[in-house]
């Protein structure tokens, strides 16, 4: 088997005296681990970080065995970060989610591009936090556990919806979810519709949503927690001021 593609490293850690197990995101072929020759090298260590951009040539003799890739680095990648060390916390936490949701060697070209819609955001603007809601849910719906906010669950109304059910992931409008909102989840505007303006508590909202599905629909069944580095930019992110 044999395949050439544009990836994003999600993890990688030594093996060997010299090499690294790498985990790559493909644009075409799903998440793939790797042995890269060299890869613990001075020289390969800054293209191996967590959301660098490469090409990988990946070759195995069977199929359903770990095959060997080269790597060639595709831009800055997370250099581009280094002076921000919150938008690097980013980067490493949607990694992480990447790397512990998706199905081995199973094509999701929808989540590759949420990854490299949410790696430029994080260099082009300072709302990328909304970004990175939004590719949790993106990755949520390409694994088929995406959020219904089309319309209300209980009345079918388009308008006015500010709550998702815990249990189903769909809308829930003001005046149908009133009696329940103590158990009801936040919905921000802005998962909405991408013109509204961001408002204090939004992005927490947005983390809290998408942290409770992948929770409830991803993790827990394969039981497994949240990544650290998830929790972690929720605590840095909230440290900064930015909740």
């Amino acid at each position: 088997m044999e395949f050439e593609d544009d990836a994003f490293v999600l993890s990688a850690r030594a093996h060997g005296e010299a090499g690294a197990i790498v985990e790559l995101l493909t644009a075409s072929h799903g998440k793939y681990a790797a042995h890269v020759a060299g890869g613990a090298s001075r020289r390969m260590k800054p293209f191996l970080q967590a959301g660098a951009p490469v090409t990988a040539r990946y070759r195995a003799r069977v199929s359903d065995q770990l095959g060997s890739a080269s790597l060639e680095p595709v831009g800055e990648g997370p250099s581009a970060l280094f002076d921000d060390p919150l938008a690097l916390a980013g980067l490493a936490a949607a990694a992480a989610i990447a790397a512990g949701a998706l199905p081995e060697r199973e094509p999701h070209p929808g989540a590759y591009l949420a990854f490299e819609a949410l790696s430029r955001s994080l260099e082009l603007t300072d709302d990328w936090p909304a970004v990175f809601v939004r590719f949790e849910a993106g990755l949520l719906a390409e694994l088929g556990f995406g959020l219904d906010l089309s319309r209300c669950a209980a009345t079918g109304v388009t308008d006015d919806l500010i709550y998702v059910s815990p249990k189903t992931g769909r809308a829930v409008s003001r005046a149908a979810g009133e009696p329940y909102k103590d158990r009801m989840l936040a919905l921000p505007p802005f998962l909405l519709s991408s013109q509204s303006r961001l408002e204090p508590g939004d992005v927490k909202a947005g983390l809290d949503l998408t942290a409770h599905f992948l929770e409830a629909f991803i993790f827990n069944p394969l039981n497994r927690p949240l990544p650290p580095a998830r929790l972690w930019l929720v605590d840095r992110l909230s440290d900064a001021g930015r909740l």
